[in-house]
């Protein structure tokens, strides 16, 4: 889903972290979400350029990269990688090496292999609260997924690379701050996988129950 904005700067909000700066959109009704806590790459680079004036100039290394593939404007849908035929589906329909935009070529920079996306700290085992965008509110179901141990973040992402397993599921869960908005979010608290070390990436699949869509995203994390 391509769709082109102009976008307002509306201030200084605390999503993820005091001062950060957020725009909005005055037709994004029409998009979704994506992982916010711990960020998608996609809003992590979004947050990593976002200017005072509502442009987007990227300083960490992989974001630029990404950028030099897709461009920056696919930052300001960082909430629509998805596949309107998804239906939930994901090895076999998300090709290897394309988890990270779930097959969707507007996203294809960020399926980069490279260790120098920005990155979450988290603790191995620890119980966390996810919050994951409802820029456009779906029912649905969220799993999130981790990579294998012995993942390398330089190789191209595989479903080989990926556990089978979700460490946690959530269907419908409940919503805080406004729909459409930059601080609006679902919730839920979940256990961060244990036994995990070093740089991983969390895979996100949101399967909406009213529709075929299905979106993906990869979490950068350091346990």
């Amino acid at each position: 889903m391509k769709l082109l904005r102009k976008l307002t700067v509306v201030g200084v909000a605390a999503v993820l972290t005091a001062g950060l700066l957020t725009a909005i959109s005055p037709n994004a009704a029409s998009a979704h979400g994506a992982l916010m806590l711990p960020a998608s790459r996609t809003y992590a680079c979004y947050q990593d350029g976002l200017t005072p004036q509502g442009n987007i100039v990227n300083k960490n290394a992989g974001c630029v990269a990404a950028a030099n593939i897709s461009g920056v404007s696919p930052l300001y849908n960082w909430f629509s990688v998805l596949r309107s035929d998804g239906a939930g589906r994901t090895r076999g329909f998300v090709p290897d090496g394309q988890l990270c935009s779930g097959g969707n070529s507007t996203f294809r920079g960020w399926d980069l292999a490279r260790g120098d996306f920005p990155k979450a700290q988290v603790s191995s085992g620890a119980t966390v609260q996810f919050r994951y965008s409802n820029w456009a509110a779906h029912p649905g179901r969220f799993d999130l997924y981790v990579t294998r141990n012995g993942w390398s973040p330089t190789r191209a992402l595989t479903w080989n690379d990926i556990e089978s397993t979700p460490f946690s599921s959530v269907v419908n869960p409940p919503q805080n701050g406004s729909v459409g908005s930059q601080s609006g979010h679902y919730y839920w608290s979940g256990r961060l996988p244990s036994g995990k070390s070093g740089h991983h990436i969390i895979y996100s699949v949101w399967t909406r129950s009213d529709s075929q869509e299905t979106f993906y995203g990869c979490s950068d994390v350091t346990f």
